[in-house]
């Protein structure tokens, strides 16, 4: 486990002046007042701004601010020195995320993020896992709506098999029912510096269509189509369009089963779509989805520097069916719901309770990059529950 002892702070919430990292210090500072004892700083590239922000969102005076920028080893490295996870909001993370993990894998500092750059996260797991072992670095990517609700979605899934059946799910399809809100700016700025890194180089398209892209030598079996609208087999009368984060939740939900011991199975596939409704009207939406690509091209999607009004982000939520299937045909099926907009208020909320939990539930959890179930499994289903708005229960 990462050296924590002579580290005065728990959590440094690293890109605090940005939106969603905004947001982050402002769920920390009224969640986890002082008298909670919570020891918790915010980092970014200016201290005026740090400044400000933390005046705005009415933090204590006395937080701590710490200036770091991306391309600053130095400052990063006494970033580290501080602190016991380094909580970063910074992408995209192929642009901007390299030197910090590095110095998290290097001196055992532990780290989260809210990354979903599957090709950038390979590099990262073949350059840092045995540095990162080592140290007892706890590195743990996609802590916000890629890809906690659905990776952790198909672990109550799968706890919930074993604990009725003795066997788990060799089939789980994910369905979103319900989204209320946008994606977020980094999101899609992160989605746009892919496409741009894969048409440099063709041979990173690959990795992107491989579900297996982070089960490190790993190749399962192949995976249920997604990639097209249909009437659905899974919800008999209802159609069905790709979802544009189904490609890092898929392949997230594989690194987990590996990262558990293959707990769901060598054999087990998963899927995941947006339910759009039924008959003619449900599929003129699927086509339209479809043809959109979830509005991650659109002209209007939000840059990274933007985000909803608070009215907006309080109106938003989600919701997501699993239906799992056994070796043998028995079927569980299980949601889960968020109370905020997924890109920004859900994920500030989840992604800071995920920090917490790593640092003061999951202590035996080894050092090495992992993915939020197998890094937290039940004690993040927990905290989740109690205090991020978040859901899960049987169908």
């Amino acid at each position: 486990m990462a050296q924590h002892s002579d580290k005065s702070i728990d959590i440094a919430v690293y890109g605090a002046t940005g939106f969603t990292g905004r947001l982050v210090a402002e769920y920390l500072a009224l969640t986890y007042p002082s008298a909670s004892g919570l020891r918790w700083a915010m980092a970014g590239r200016s201290a005026d701004k740090l400044e400000a922000v933390r005046d705005e969102i009415g933090a204590p005076a006395d937080t701590p601010l710490i200036v770091a920028d991306s391309e600053d080893r130095a400052a990063l490295e006494a970033l580290a020195a501080q602190a016991k996870v380094i909580l970063s909001t910074v992408g995209p993370y192929q642009l901007y995320g390299n030197e910090v993990i590095e110095v998290c894998a290097r001196t055992g500092t532990d780290y989260v993020d809210l990354c979903g750059e599957p090709v950038w996260m390979a590099e990262k797991i073949a350059q840092h896992s045995t540095t990162a072992q080592q140290s007892g670095a706890r590195i743990v990517f996609s802590c916000g709506f890629d890809s906690i609700p659905f990776e952790m979605g198909v672990f109550y899934l799968q706890q919930e098999a074993q604990k009725t059946f003795g066997q788990p799910c060799t089939q789980v399809a994910g369905r979103v029912l319900q989204m209320k809100g946008t994606s977020s700016g980094g999101t899609v700025a992160s989605f746009r510096a892919s496409m741009a890194a894969a048409m440099n180089n063709p041979a990173l398209i690959e990795i992107m269509k491989n579900p297996f892209a982070l089960t490190e030598g790993f190749q399962g079996p192949k995976q249920p189509s997604s990639s097209k609208p249909r009437e659905d087999d899974v919800l008999g009368g209802q159609w069905v369009a790709p979802f544009f984060m189904a490609p890092i939740n898929t392949k997230n939900v594989h690194r987990s089963n590996k990262l558990l011991g293959h707990a769901y199975g060598e054999d087990f596939t998963y899927n995941e779509m947006v339910v759009t409704g039924p008959g003619e009207k449900g599929e003129a939406i699927a086509q339209k989805v479809a043809a959109s690509g979830g509005g991650m091209t659109s002209k209007s999607a939000p840059q990274p520097v933007e985000g909803p009004s608070k009215e907006e982000r309080e109106s938003g939520h989600y919701e997501v069916l699993f239906v799992g299937k056994t070796a043998d045909g028995q079927t569980v099926k299980a949601g889960v719901k968020g109370d905020r907009d997924p890109g920004y208020g859900s994920t500030s909320k989840m992604i800071a309770e995920a920090a917490l939990c790593l640092i003061k539930d999951r202590s035996d959890t080894p050092g090495g990059i992992w993915t939020p179930a197998p890094a937290l499994g039940e004690a993040l289903l927990d905290r989740l529950q109690a205090n991020a708005g978040l859901t899960f229960d049987l169908r």
